[in-house]
């Protein structure tokens, strides 16, 4: 496997970061408007091994080759809600196909619920764009980042409603939309 795409895609993500993103929730057929300082700073050997212990991964080979970042974020809506949050992120990649490089995303705090979550991701080296499904016990989160050139990426986030096993997802709860320009 090639990593070397996927590594420049973290390193440009180094750095802060200053998020203006609209939230479109489907069924109260409300806009929300929000603005993100976010932090992202490289991870630490000891936290990569915390991110795999915290979710009971197991061992991996390479883990320092591994993909990964620490974050911190604050966010602040149009209607004055603030929310923050750090956590600890970790990339292991279990296949390539061509540009497309797949695996498993590792958090040791996920966004919807508070605990270590295991998603998936696929990263494209043809266009930088990284994207991770994650299973939360209501939604399924679709999250992406483009990323147009190393200051400035193109989010979108779509939230499912969990289906039951076996069926698709095909109901949308929130749709968002977001521009992220590096700062400083």
């Amino acid at each position: 496997m090639d990593l070397a795409d996927i590594t420049y895609f973290f390193d440009c993500c180094i750095g802060h970061w200053a998020i203006e993103r609209t939230y479109h929730y489907i069924a109260q057929r409300d806009v929300e408007r929000s603005h993100t300082d976010f932090r992202v700073e490289a991870i630490t050997a000891e936290l990569r091994r915390k991110v795999l212990a915290d979710n009971s991964y197991g061992e991996v080979d390479n883990i320092d080759q591994l993909p990964g970042f620490q974050l911190a974020f604050h966010t602040v809506s149009d209607k004055g809600e603030e929310v923050s949050q750090e956590l600890r992120a970790l990339f292991v990649p279990k296949s390539q196909q061509g540009t497309v490089l797949s695996g498993d995303y590792l958090r040791d705090r996920a966004y919807e619920e508070d605990r270590p979550i295991i998603s998936t991701f696929t990263y494209d080296q043809s266009n930088r764009e990284l994207l991770m499904t994650t299973p939360y016990t209501r939604v399924v989160s679709v999250d992406s980042i483009l990323l147009v050139n190393p200051t400035m990426r193109i989010r979108r986030i779509l939230n499912y409603r969990r289906p039951a096993e076996g069926e698709p997802m095909d109901t949308l709860a929130l749709v968002g939309f977001g521009v992220e320009q590096k700062v400083g």
